[in-house]
């Protein structure tokens, strides 16, 4: 295995200092995109929405805010009849801490799981993997759609303000891994998180991206 060398605790030290100064600059560089991002133009939903909330009760748009001034959305890849799990969007949801909603909460935000499936297939998933997470179906209707959201996984974030609501923010791909809780705890270890996309020294483990990811009873 090609190791980085190994030295004597200062000269680490000096290695990590380097390090550091790259590090500070990086994240003042996120807080200047949150700062963009706290300014990004907002889009109108003209439209409420036939969903159906966690308990199988017919819901609006209002009633995915529970009384919160914003809602942060994941998209979690369950179509109707489906019988797979998404690894990835399963991965996803292990890694939302289960006591963060009273922290967010009281930020006046909420977590919620959309997918298109109908609330009896969610319910077979949320009952296997034992999720706490609020989880509603908009199955029958345009709502993922319409957020740009066009079938993979995705995470939105809506603002209600009175009685109207606004789209202000969506991505998807990497830019949903700052979220991820394992991944980011794994880009601080020698061997990173040990997919081939990965610039690392010759000879550390690599496996095909997304690869190793796994639902968590079948590891």
């Amino acid at each position: 295995m090609n190791r980085p060398k190994v030295v004597s605790r200062e000269e680490w030290q000096t290695a990590r200092d380097a390090l550091l100064l790259k590090e500070k600059e990086h994240t003042r560089a996120l807080d200047a995109l949150a700062a963009e991002r706290r300014r990004l133009p907002m889009v109108r939903l003209e439209r409420d929405y036939a969903l159906t909330a966690p308990d199988g009760e017919p819901t609006g748009l209002a009633e995915l805010f529970d009384g919160h001034r914003q809602v942060v959305i994941y998209h979690f890849m369950l179509s109707p009849g489906q019988r797979s799990i998404c690894s990835g969007c399963a991965s996803f949801a292990d890694n939302i801490p289960k006591h963060s909603q009273p922290h967010l909460s009281d930020r006046g935000t909420r977590m919620i799981l959309v997918s298109r499936a109908p609330q009896e297939d969610i319910e077979v998933v949320r009952r296997r993997m034992g999720w706490t997470v609020p989880w509603y179906s908009c199955h029958g209707t345009t709502f993922a759609d319409d957020l740009g959201n066009t079938g993979g996984f995705g995470l939105s974030v809506l603002l209600n303000d009175g009685d109207e609501f606004f789209q202000t923010y969506y991505t998807t791909g990497r830019g949903v891994d700052r979220l991820h809780f394992d991944f980011n705890v794994l880009d601080l270890t020698p061997y990173g998180r040990q997919e081939k996309w990965e610039d690392s020294p010759e000879g550390w483990p690599q496996d095909p991206t997304m690869g190793w990811i796994r639902l968590r009873d079948e590891y």
